[in-house]
């Protein structure tokens, strides 16, 4: 999968991280991102920011090996963009790009997380 090496907040020089250009997002593999409960409450946190954040102000019950492994994959699949700033990792969800492919999408798996917190009080 080709992929674009450069982020639009990342000075030249910096670390970069790999991330799919625009064109290379692929709607399987944006749900199968946001399938996963812990990667939703990612994307959740994302959203509800409306800005970035480090790795470590979203909370997750799990290991930090596998917030690692869930960032990763949104990443990959085109969901969430991460960069370096300084030596924290910060994060952001793709919005603009996830709403020009999939109009609506973000928003009613947002909105159909929300409802089910509400009905079944988990996160």
């Amino acid at each position: 999968m080709p992929t674009d090496t450069t982020s639009p907040r990342t000075p030249s020089g910096s670390r970069s991280l790999e991330h799919p250009a625009q064109e290379d997002i692929r709607l399987a593999e944006v749900l199968h991102a946001l399938a996963d409960p812990m990667r939703l409450r990612i994307v959740r946190a994302l959203a509800a920011a409306e800005g970035e954040l480090n790795c470590a102000d979203i909370e997750l019950p799990v290991s930090k090996s596998t917030c690692t492994h869930h960032f990763r994959v949104l990443r990959e699949h085109g969901v969430i963009q991460q960069f370096y700033r300084g030596t924290a990792k910060m994060n952001g969800l793709r919005r603009a790009d996830l709403d020009a492919l999939f109009p609506g999408l973000i928003d009613a798996v947002l909105q159909g997380a929300e409802l089910q917190v509400r009905r079944l009080g988990e996160e």
